[in-house]
């Protein structure tokens, strides 16, 4: 098979794992499962837990004994099994167990993939900075194929994603990649002492970047944004599916029947504003990017909350293309940033940095204190605290701040 297609095969599977549950597990506890706000929040705070270390723990394994597409094999055979076992279960002790211990499996894959990818296209003589992208995107494909899919694939008239079939579709896909990965190109191992240390790998070398005021205000608003980043993957399904699924004006509604495709707008979104990325930060530069990606956060929640599966059905729709521009201009612009400001020494702590506020920390943050707020004020009035939240953060952010951009500089730097 072509190198190229044999990645692109992987990078879909990858995500098609992830898009298989994340959108619509919510809904599932919510829904089936009664599951509290906290309770729900719990779940995908599991992701912000594995975060903080498994990525960069898994990453000196790699670089030092095991090569990085056979620990990814391993990693998604184990990440298999515990969904697998995590299907049945109904408790809540049970449940989040094995949710957590396949979550903690999960993680670290998405950076080894990438490893497997580069390691095979530098080996094969191919241009990693020109050939990936087109590849990646393959992943984005896989997540909304896999979403789709358990939207409109029923066992007993029961939709996989409002039923624990979501878990066993993802483990099969999960056990399909774990046996492919043993077949992807060899990575190379490197147990010599010039094998990035442990403090590199966690990203700790980069928090001495907080004496930088720049720097310390950036990563706190990483942080931030990093608390909005999972609250719709939790309860936009949730929302449509048990709160307006309830109402027997919006039954039958595609946004209630079909929730989780309504919602795969907003990943169709986030594919294309990556292109849009590039324009926005020569002309603009980074803090305007920021803000806009910021404001788009205002309309997401916004328009949730004011919108509903019926007449206001546009709202919900413009809530999800506007999700692109949050997402993509807080995340790809705040990696380049980093890449620009920092030295080349500390870079890729750095970045593991960045992905330790907002991945970690703030996702772990966000996901409970959404929760609280979700049992606190219910739905629909949820949405608005979460508008008000990032009215504060937009402003903050503003006026603390200070950039000045230079669009030579950055053009140069998007070019290399």
């Amino acid at each position: 098979m072509n190198l190229k297609l044999r990645l692109i095969v992987m990078n879909f599977l990858q995500y098609a794992i992830w898009g298989a549950w994340l959108i619509s597990l919510g809904a599932y506890l919510g829904g089936r499962l009664e599951f509290s706000g906290v309770q729900i929040g719990s779940f995908f705070a599991t992701m912000g837990i594995a975060s903080l270390f498994m990525p960069g723990l898994l990453g000196i394994i790699a670089d030092r004994f095991v090569p990085a597409e056979k620990l990814l094999g391993i990693c998604h055979l184990l990440g298999a099994m515990f969904l697998f076992l995590a299907a049945p279960q109904t408790e809540y002790a049970a449940l989040y167990t094995y949710i957590l211990l396949a979550v903690f499996f999960y993680m670290p894959t998405i950076a080894l993939s990438n490893a497997v990818a580069y390691n095979a296209l530098e080996k094969f003589g191919y241009d990693t900075v020109k050939v990936f992208p087109p590849i990646r995107v393959w992943g984005t494909v896989g997540f909304i194929v896999s979403m789709i899919a358990v939207d409109l694939i029923r066992i007993d008239g029961m939709k996989f994603s409002q039923s624990a079939y979501q878990l066993y579709f993802s483990a099969a896909i999960s056990l399909i990649l774990g046996i492919y990965s043993f077949t992807l190109p060899k990575c190379s191992v490197n147990p010599a002492s010039e094998s990035k240390s442990w403090v590199d790998n966690f990203g700790l070398r980069a928090f001495a970047l907080f004496k930088k005021r720049k720097m310390a205000v950036f990563f706190t608003f990483s942080m931030l944004l990093g608390v909005s980043l999972q609250i719709t993957n939790m309860f936009a399904n949730d929302y449509l599916t048990n709160y307006f699924g309830k109402m027997p004006e919006y039954q039958n509604t595609f946004g209630v029947e079909y929730a989780n495709i309504l919602i795969s707008i907003s990943q169709m979104s986030e594919t294309l504003c990556i292109l849009l990325i590039p324009f926005f930060l020569k002309r603009f530069g980074i803090k305007k990017v920021m803000l806009i990606s910021m404001f788009a956060w205002i309309l997401r929640f916004g328009l949730l909350g004011v919108g509903n599966p019926g007449g206001g059905v546009w709202m919900l729709v413009l809530s999800m293309l506007v999700y692109g521009v949050a997402f993509d201009f807080f995340n790809i612009s705040g990696s380049l940033f980093v890449e620009q400001e920092t030295s080349p020494k500390i870079r890729s702590s750095a970045q593991g940095l960045f992905m330790i506020m907002t991945n970690g920390f703030g996702a772990f943050i966000g996901s409970y204190a959404a929760g609280q707020v979700v049992d606190m004020v219910g739905w629909p009035n949820a949405w608005f605290i979460f508008t008000g939240y990032s009215v504060v953060v937009m402003i903050l952010f503003a006026v603390l701040f200070q950039y000045k951009h230079d669009s030579v500089k950055m053009e140069r730097h998007l070019a290399q």
